[in-house]
């Protein structure tokens, strides 16, 4: 299946929850993902078909395999690494959750209560969500007659089988489905999250002011807003965070990673992370040496 990531604009109730479906993709990390997190409400379900490497959650270290399933909800800060010899293939899907302004009739709990209340899960996959992720990307792909009606079936029955991963003895029921439209000022969060997660090495102001469709000011205003950085902090920020993320990987070379967080001199990058972390890159992964996090031996961990 060919790789690539989708807009999903695509919602629905359920029960007493609106769920709003932004985006899935499907690609292979090649790269660092500095440590981030969600807003309120907003979740990324994270499934490793293939390949190896690591992530870092919460300040934890966590070894990712084929068959690693995570969940990172509201307010957990997590980055990622891809073992380079066999780096990781990915399906990511970013959902978020709101209570419905109106009780439905008949109201009952579903499996989406279980699943808002629970933040953050690491485990192996034990209720073939892979099977779930694949469709769905299929039916983006297509396009066929029903593919939405499709995809919100798909990605119902992805929701309760995430829910049976977390307490594989439960189950809920319920019902109540509608679709409402996108909101615009969601979809500009969802495109700014991206580019500073993907695109941290290259993106510029004006790059960025261009998708979002707005003026260099009026995306400097939005940030300051959102996030309370300028576009150059939060780039700063980005590539900070995926360069001492890239240090725990003691095969990496000081200067691979200056240029992989998109620095053309070991010098220019070694003062841009001493300035920022107050020591040389060679100082805290020497730091990061007596803590002696190691692929090999990091056990994967299971938290509810």
């Amino acid at each position: 299946m060919l790789s690539g990531s989708y807009g999903l604009d695509l919602q629905f109730t359920e029960g007493n929850w609106c769920v709003h479906a932004d985006q899935i993709s499907f690609a292979p990390v090649t790269h660092a993902i500095p440590a981030h997190s969600h807003g309120s409400g907003c979740y990324e379900i994270h499934y490793i078909p293939s390949g190896y490497g690591r992530a870092q959650i919460q300040g934890e270290f966590y070894s990712i395999a084929p068959n690693t399933l995570y969940v990172t909800g509201p307010h957990i800060e997590h980055a990622q690494i891809p073992l380079s010899e066999n780096p990781m293939l990915e399906y990511c899907l970013y959902i978020r959750l709101e209570k419905s302004k109106i009780r439905p009739q008949n109201f009952s709990e579903t499996p989406l209560s279980a699943f808002a209340e629970t933040c953050f899960w690491f485990g192996e996959d034990r209720e073939n969500i892979s099977g779930y992720f694949s469709d769905i990307f299929q039916e983006m792909q297509e396009r066929k007659a029903g593919f939405t009606v499709k995809i919100e079936t798909l990605l119902e029955h992805l929701l309760v089988h995430m829910v049976r991963n977390y307490f594989p003895s439960s189950a809920l029921a319920g019902e109540n489905k509608k679709f409402l439209p996108l909101r615009a000022a969601d979809s500009m969060s969802l495109m700014i999250e991206r580019v500073f997660l993907y695109e941290y090495r290259t993106v510029t102001l004006p790059d960025l002011s261009s998708r979002l469709g707005l003026s260099s000011r009026q995306t400097q205003r939005l940030l300051q807003e959102q996030y309370g950085q300028t576009f150059l902090e939060k780039k700063m920020q980005a590539r900070m965070s995926a360069a001492a993320l890239l240090c725990s990987d003691f095969s990496r070379s000081i200067s691979s990673i200056a240029e992989d967080v998109g620095y053309s001199s070991m010098e220019h990058f070694s003062a841009a992370f001493k300035k920022y972390y107050s020591v040389s890159p060679r100082e805290y992964r020497k730091r990061l040496s007596l803590s002696a996090f190691s692929l090999q031996d990091q056990p994967s961990k299971e938290r509810l």
